[in-house]
């Protein structure tokens, strides 16, 4: 590539970019996903609009595999774990056995209905049976639902992509060869390995990152983000789950008070939506609009058999056991929104040689625009219509915490011994330079805020914050009143090392 190819593919990237930044004020608005605009300016720049060639299925499947890998950290990083607490269990098994669930009941529908040979039918079926997180984050942001069921749809949405993964690969093999212990074999230990892998690479790393100072407050965001994609990778290469170990490793990292969180999170969101951007405009690329046409049927009735029978059962049969709402269960139905995860997984048949799965990619695509289309702006009319949206929507504080070091400042401690002059003195007589404060007294055993009247007492354990300009003055001032009294100085002692 030459200088010249390079600033027009980055002049043409910028365009591209700032285009679908632009349409996500049009989505947001209406409450339509973005991801669906991204996906028609991919198309626009393709063979049908702009003319641009790329028909890559391994390029693009590697690089989907990349952007999910982002969305899911982007998705744990943002997630409380107090929103999620208390619905893993139905979350991982609306994950597990409702995604199985989806994935047989579509593909005997389209079996039937449709006369597509069983292989085709239970990819079909595997690939559009989890709900997409970066679809669901995207309408959360605009319905404010019930933490118990917005936390369910996301910990639903998180958990969900890594079993249906493995269902495509399974099905993915030619000639296929079903066998249920295989399968039941190989979701235990991929989704095993990606479960220990992930929370051991967030509890390590939250470990080491509250025990180190960094020299940038905006290495934190990136360290953290880094640790998600570590624990990707990992899974990845023992053969386990990474997606799974990418969202518990973010939710375990964003829910262990970890200095700038709020940096962090918004470091996360714009990954994200980069990842969302590209991979969407990447298959939009992908697919031939002239063979749109000829799978709208299929996409519909496809469509059809997941909304009004795959879903619904497998969201009833899933909660059995559990005490959610049939309002809820019935928006949980409406709600399994799907986006970039079903396109990228059509293109693992393709590389693996499929027959016919290119057919795959038309109908899915379709499916996801109308189906999207349909449900994302209807979400908040459902949700009213069902009476879930509290009255009570007023969001939380994010309170963000940081290293002193990094904010310039140094926290001191002392106890005030037996013979101190510090004795009976008040914080205020203690005039340490600005912008020095006693923050918290501890004294015996209880702590408290101290006021400008307070008078230290032998045994009081004092917490000092101070910067490091102020740091070594502070220390004086404090010797030298412990020495002499508050009247230090006109005694000349300015509290030098012994």
């Amino acid at each position: 590539m030459t200088l010249h190819q390079l600033y027009v593919a980055l002049f043409l990237g910028g365009l591209v970019l700032l285009a679908s930044i632009a349409a996500t004020r049009l989505a947001t608005g209406v409450g339509l996903p973005s991801l669906l605009l991204f996906l028609g300016v991919g198309v626009l720049v393709g063979e049908g609009g702009l003319g641009l060639q790329f028909d890559n299925a391994q390029l693009g499947q590697d690089l989907g595999t990349a952007a999910l890998a982002v969305i899911l950290v982007e998705g744990g990083l943002t997630t409380r774990f107090s929103d999620i607490r208390k619905v893993l269990a139905p979350a991982a098994v609306l994950a597990t056995l409702g995604v199985a669930v989806s994935t047989v009941v579509t593909a005997a529908a389209v079996h039937w209905l449709l006369g597509m040979n069983w292989q085709l039918a239970l990819l079909l079926g595997a690939v559009i049976s989890s709900t997409d997180a970066a679809a669901v984050f995207s309408v959360l942001r605009v319905v404010p639902l019930p933490r118990r069921l917005s936390g369910l749809l996301e910990a639903e949405s998180g958990f969900n992509d890594a079993p249906a993964v493995i269902l495509v690969m399974l099905f993915s093999v030619v000639p296929m060869e079903l066998n249920a212990v295989d399968i039941v074999g190989t979701l235990v230990y991929e989704l095993g390995i990606g479960t220990v892998l992930g929370l051991g690479f967030g509890v390590l790393g939250a470990m080491t990152l509250r025990r180190i100072a960094l020299p940038a407050a905006g290495l934190y965001p990136l360290a953290t983000f880094g640790l998600g994609m570590l624990a990707f990778a990992a899974a990845g290469t023992a053969h386990g789950s990474g997606f799974l170990a990418a969202y518990l490793a973010s939710v375990v990292l964003a829910n262990s008070g970890l200095p700038h969180r709020s940096a962090t999170r918004s470091f996360a969101e714009g990954a994200g939506w980069l990842a969302q951007i590209g991979v969407f405009v990447i298959l939009g690329l992908l697919v031939s609009p002239d063979q749109l046409l000829d799978e709208v049927v299929p996409a519909i009735v496809a469509g059809l058999a997941l909304l009004l029978l795959a879903r619904p059962i497998s969201v009833f049969l899933s909660l059995i056991g559990f005490r959610v709402p049939w309002r809820e269960k019935m928006f949980l139905s409406w709600a399994g929104l799907r986006g970039a995860v079903p396109i990228v997984l059509c293109t693992y048949p393709i590389v693996a040689g499929v027959p016919d799965s290119w057919r795959l990619l038309h109908i899915v695509f379709i499916l996801v625009v109308l189906y999207t289309a349909i449900q994302g702006p209807s979400l908040r009319r459902v949700a009213e219509w069902l009476n879930l949206i509290p009255r009570d929507t007023t969001r939380e504080i994010q309170v963000d915490a940081a290293p002193l070091d990094v904010l310039g400042a140094e926290l001191l401690t002392m106890t005030v011994l037996p013979g101190s002059r510090l004795h009976n003195v008040t914080v205020l007589e203690l005039r340490l330079p600005d912008p020095s404060v006693i923050t918290l007294i501890i004294r015996d055993g209880q702590s408290f805020v101290p006021q400008p009247v307070t008078r230290l007492q032998i045994g009081d354990e004092l917490l000092i914050v101070t910067t490091s300009v102020t740091r070594d003055q502070a220390e004086r001032r404090l010797r030298a009143v412990s020495r002499r009294g508050k009247l230090a100085y006109w005694f000349d002692e300015y509290g030098d090392p012994a």
